[in-house]
């Protein structure tokens, strides 16, 4: 795989977890004022809204490429689904704070 080609995907993923959180921020905003999430916390909420977006859009998208659905991508999207949350819920900062965490340094 080229660079040229690894810089593509990592660009097109940036952009759909950035589209993922900017929706699951308004379908929280829009949800959280039902009856029956009142009492719920906002977090717990967009956690949810998160872990149904997410395996919802892979298997969207799988049928409009037309891939075959395996089962590591809905796990993927599972896991996928964490980092959209913690985009939508405390923004790029926390998500940038554990990325310098992890960062070797000399």
């Amino acid at each position: 795989m080229s660079m040229e080609i690894l810089v593509q995907f990592v660009t097109y993923m940036l952009a759909a977890v950035g589209a993922l959180a900017f929706m699951v921020s308004m379908i929280t905003q829009v949800i959280k004022e039902m009856p029956g999430l009142k009492r719920v916390q906002t977090n717990a909420v967009a956690l949810g809204v998160s872990l149904v977006l997410c395996p919802l859009a892979v298997v969207i998208a799988c049928q409009y490429f037309k891939i075959v659905i395996v089962w590591y991508y809905i796990f993927a999207s599972f896991l996928a689904a964490f980092v959209v949350y913690l985009v939508s819920t405390g923004g790029w900062e926390r998500v940038a704070e554990m990325w310098e965490r992890t960062k070797y340094k000399k």
